[in-house]
């Protein structure tokens, strides 16, 4: 069982900067070619200027955290008993090429079902105008808790 004690225990803040190429890559791995993720010429012509990340390159820079958490030698998460339980993202506005982004994250809850552990861990990113860009969640399911 994972001891309630480290609901509240928070991870960062961790930067990360918002790379074109890496928002290329990720959308090429995703096969998404709409225009405003690659395309620099057709993404002036838009309201943003310049291209932006799609909305689930979020996992990379803000649930940044959630890694620290299964890596936590404190906690010490049974990681061959470990499966991704959940993911959700709530977003305020998008990312651009060289945006500096600040996550910060805690362990939200814990919970027990059965003979499952749960651990939620929360995260929010803000840019470099301390804009918040997104809410992230992340569950993590333990079994045999």
């Amino acid at each position: 069982m994972v001891d309630h004690k480290w609901i509240g225990k928070t991870y960062g803040p961790l930067k990360y900067e918002i790379g074109r190429e890496k928002m290329r890559e990720y959308a090429a791995a995703a096969k998404d070619n709409r225009p405003i993720y690659h395309d620099e010429e057709f993404a002036k012509t838009t309201k943003y200027g310049d291209i932006i990340g799609m909305p689930n390159f979020a996992a990379v820079y803000a649930l940044r955290g959630a890694g620290m958490v299964l890596l936590d030698q404190e906690i010490k998460l049974n990681l061959a008993m470990l499966v991704h339980g959940a993911q959700e993202f709530e977003w305020f506005t998008v990312v651009k090429p060289n945006d500096v982004i600040t996550e910060t994250g805690k362990i939200a809850d814990i919970y027990e079902k059965g003979n499952l552990d749960f651990v939620v861990y929360e995260g929010e990113a803000r840019n470099q105008n301390d804009e918040l860009v997104c809410r992230a969640r992340a569950t993590f399911v333990i079994r045999g808790g």
